[in-house]
């Protein structure tokens, strides 16, 4: 080894010591008749003290040449630090030099490497070499380290076998967009990345293969956001012999384990809530559980007093911002223009206050009196200095502009740290979902999934199969689904007939899983699994809002990677030896 110690390893113990250390030069502070070098690595970093007449001369020259980045060799005697400094590691300690060794200059970084830096995030992705060498960054990818770990720990004590399935699949109409890859040895056929592993793991069940999992890339190409990238990595699990109650058990074992090994908390259990219970209270089906400020339906309550909003309503529901009647009139303006944005729709807002002395002060006072307005208040369990939020509408926007609404009111009011946290299993989802658009049903969670046994005979009846439940839950933690799976279906004619359901003809079932309907036919067990978003798992217990500091070499909001300049075009040959012509996009 070039060194004989890392930059983060030196304590006291180690003065009177002769040490090399190999690094990049993070800072130099040169005062004259001393100067000091910090020199970095993955472990931390060190103080290299040189003083005038301590120091060789030649030593001295060479570390004012120093830049920034340059790659260092450092062998010297380890001393005790003068001034201190208790908030680094090493700050008890300085080197004094023998010997000081350029490994390799460097230019000057377009930006600076601290933990603070100055460079804007195009030019950090562009230079995401550089961006990883910053703490913050090194300490996210070193958190997921520490939880891919965790995971295999805990998954292997259970008894599961981590087996690798195929990166080239066959495409799926089901789902996002695949990405296709041509096969020069097939002309005019492709390949598909994988969504998911999803037919694979089930495979394996027939298999006999009881307790699978991977930590597995898949790949969507759909549009990007904070929390998605065009490929990203899932826990991967699947479980035969076995029911909900199971799947439910086993994997809140893996995440108490995750929260107490990575972030010491103890979480003595999970609660459960269903689908239809989370939508009634939050308006969502991944409710942020970290606070209360749960809906009130106030529609029976306030409809036939002659206001139209609401008397034309399918839905009017509140939430109590309690202790915010001093909201001023300009935060409310600000609220209403919040909750009348375009990607929440709702047409506006009505608030009520709830004054000293118990009187209800509202916007629409001319049409309720106060003993109407003390039946709000009643609905709400309001009390002196309660706000109260309310949006009229058809339910299904209604509930989703105030879901909106309740997580703006959590994060103005700080009820949304990200160092606490609210694990929640959200069980007993629709089995399938219809669109308007298509004129058709389509899978809630995907085709495989089994619908609740008792629910069966409701698939018999265009009136009655929206009601049907699955043998579904999500994971959910602080209002961000981190994980979701279901029982599967395990006899051909239930996934045959699922199939029906969904629109496909019997040709096309065949052509597309033909080979899981197959598979069924020699004797496939109950089984059942669940995948975590691990990204999105990994930023949650770093504390950010994006999965992209968590992703070594991730992509932008436009599935571009600059650093490499990637996707770009191939030449001629390229695409004349997979058998593909392309056209310019008119733009």
């Amino acid at each position: 080894m070039l060194r004989t110690h890392t930059c983060g390893e030196l304590r006291p113990e180690h003065i009177g010591q002769t040490v090399t250390l190999c690094g990049w030069v993070q800072r130099t502070r040169d005062k004259g008749a001393i100067l000091w070098i910090d020199l970095r690595d993955r472990y931390g970093l060190t103080q290299i003290a040189l003083e005038e007449g301590v120091e060789a001369e030649n030593v001295r020259e060479t570390a004012r040449h120093l830049g920034r980045e340059f790659v260092l060799s450092v062998t010297g005697k380890v001393v005790e630090r003068h001034s201190k400094n208790d908030k680094m590691p090493t700050g008890g300690i300085e080197i004094r030099p023998t010997e000081l060794t350029v490994l390799n200059p460097a230019k000057l970084p377009p930006f600076l490497i601290e933990d603070e830096t100055d460079g804007g995030d195009d030019l950090r992705m562009k230079y995401r070499y550089l961006d990883l060498r910053r703490t913050p960054v090194r300490n996210n990818l070193m958190l997921r380290h520490k939880m891919a770990q965790a995971v295999r720990r805990y998954l292997d004590g259970q008894e599961f076998i981590e087996v690798e399935t195929p990166v080239l699949i066959k495409s799926t109409p089901e789902g996002a967009r695949d990405f296709v890859v041509p096969s020069r040895m097939n002309p005019g056929e492709f390949y598909a990345l994988p969504q998911s592993p999803q037919t694979f793991k089930q495979l394996l069940m027939v298999s006999g293969f009881d307790r699978y999992f991977q930590i597995v890339k898949c790949f969507r190409d759909e549009d990007l956001r904070a929390d998605r990238q065009p490929e990203f990595t899932q826990i991967d699990c699947e479980m035969a012999f076995v029911t909900q109650e199971d799947i439910l058990n086993t994997f809140e074992g893996l995440t108490r384990y995750l929260f107490k090994e990575i972030k010491g908390l103890d979480f003595p259990t999970v609660p459960r809530m269903t689908y239809a219970d989370a939508m009634r209270r939050f308006g969502n089906d991944k409710p942020d559980t970290r606070f209360a400020m749960e809906f009130v339906e106030l529609t029976d309550i306030v409809q036939g007093q002659g206001f139209p909003v609401f008397d034309n309503a399918g839905l009017v529901v509140g939430i109590n911002a309690a202790t915010c009647a001093h909201f001023t009139r300009k935060q409310l303006d600000e609220l209403t223009d919040f909750v009348k944005r375009p990607q929440i729709g709702a047409t506006g807002l009505i608030y009520a206050r709830v004054e000293a002395g118990g009187m209800v002060k509202s916007s629409v006072d001319k049409f309720y009196s106060q003993e109407e307005l003390q039946r709000w208040k009643t609905a709400f369990h309001a009390s002196e200095g309660d706000l109260l939020l309310i949006i009229a509408g058809e339910p299904n926007k209604a509930r989703k502009a105030m879901s909106e609404l309740r997580l703006e009111m959590g994060q103005r009011l700080g009820l949304r740290n990200k160092e606490d946290f609210s694990p929640l299993w959200v069980v007993d989802f629709p089995l399938l979902e219809y669109s308007e658009e298509e004129n058709r049903y389509f899978a809630m969670h995907h085709p495989f999934t089994s619908p609740k046994p008792e629910d069966l005979a409701l698939l018999d009846s265009p009136e009655t199969i929206g009601q049907v439940r699955a043998n579904a839950y999500d994971l959910v933690i602080n209002g961000v689904e981190v994980g979701g799976g279901s029982i599967r279906i395990h006899d051909r004619a239930v996934q045959a007939r699922m199939f029906g359901l969904l629109g496909f003809s019997e040709e096309e079932a065949k052509a597309q899983f033909g080979f899981l309907l197959d598979a069924f036919e020699y004797g496939a067990p109950p089984h059942g699994g669940i995948a975590f978003g691990f990204d999105r798992l990994c930023s949650l217990f770093g504390g950010a809002d994006s999965i992209r500091d968590f992703i070594a070499f991730p992509k932008n909001n436009s599935g571009r990677d600059v650093m490499i300049d990637s996707p770009s075009p191939i030449s001629s040959a390229q695409l004349k030896e997979l058998s593909i012509a392309t056209a310019a996009v008119a733009k």
